[in-house]
């Protein structure tokens, strides 16, 4: 079957897909973090879209008992604990819909945002379904958002998170690489698509790096603790297109626990 007839088959997944984009033994915790207020905002990749096991009151934001918010603060003994992060979320909705549990005594945040910002699923879509100049394109549109207007986007978001918690540590945990370059996959993307889609991964950590450390947020990466578990690599930490759809390109539990979990606890 050609590569194009792998994707068409993939076309109700994708499209179902881009309107969602989105274990390691605990540790002890910073006295101060551990004390203190515990507050997890961010997009799908803090609620645990991919984990399973979805809290029942979180709905369509799917905050998962897999998540490593969720893990982090089980290990810990926490003063409370907000676990705010949602499916879909943007820069601009974390700071409209749930920065308001932040308060003076909260003492640790963790946040991911950024992605759905520059239409990470939508290039997603693009790549799956599309040739691949129009799936180069589509990541090069969105490396173009990543460089001109996410910065401001994310320096409003952390300059509101400072705001309602000024004490508070701040951890800003990036995004893995989708793809582990010649690997294992027979079918699906082009071995050019994949790499731009890695490199437009490492563009947007790069800049969610910068603009965290100016705000003078701590930045944890995730590529090395997924690096040996991507996509083609025969382990993989990530869904490929799947059923449910809206898991797609998202961590399982075990990126959850062995990626995640990891990054932010040494952050912490």
């Amino acid at each position: 079957m050609s590569v194009r007839r792998i994707r068409a088959s993939l076309v109700t997944f994708a499209l179902a897909a881009a309107a969602a984009l989105g274990v390691a033994g605990p540790a002890a915790a910073n006295d101060s973090a551990a004390a203190g207020g515990y507050v997890a905002l961010g997009d799908s990749y803090s609620s645990g879209v991919g984990a399973g096991d979805y809290l029942s009151d979180s709905g369509d934001c799917r905050r998962s008992t897999n998540a490593y918010p969720y893990l982090w603060q089980a290990a810990n003994s926490l003063a409370s604990f907000d676990f705010v992060a949602c499916s879909g979320a943007t820069t601009s909705s974390v700071a409209s819909s749930q920065l308001g549990v932040l308060n003076g005594s909260t003492s640790l945040v963790s946040v991911t945002a950024g992605g759905n910002d520059v239409g990470f699923a939508d290039v997603m879509q693009d790549c799956v379904l599309g040739s691949e100049a129009a799936c180069i394109s589509s990541v090069d549109n969105a490396v173009a958002q990543m460089n001109n207007s996410l910065p401001g986007s994310l320096d409003a978001l952390y300059d509101g998170i400072r705001a309602r918690a000024p004490q508070a540590q701040v951890v800003v945990l990036g995004y893995p690489r989708f793809y582990q370059l010649s690997g294992s996959c027979v079918a699906g993307l082009t071995e050019a698509e994949r790499t731009a889609i890695n490199n437009a991964s490492d563009v947007l950590n790069d800049v969610i790096a910068k603009r965290s450390a100016d705000a003078g947020f701590t930045f944890s990466s995730v590529v090395d603790e997924f690096t040996g578990h991507e996509l083609c690599s025969g382990d993989a930490w990530l869904h490929s297109v799947t059923v449910p759809v809206y898991n797609s390109y998202h961590p399982k539990a075990a990126g959850q626990s062995g990626g995640y979990l990891p990054a932010f606890r040494s952050a912490v």
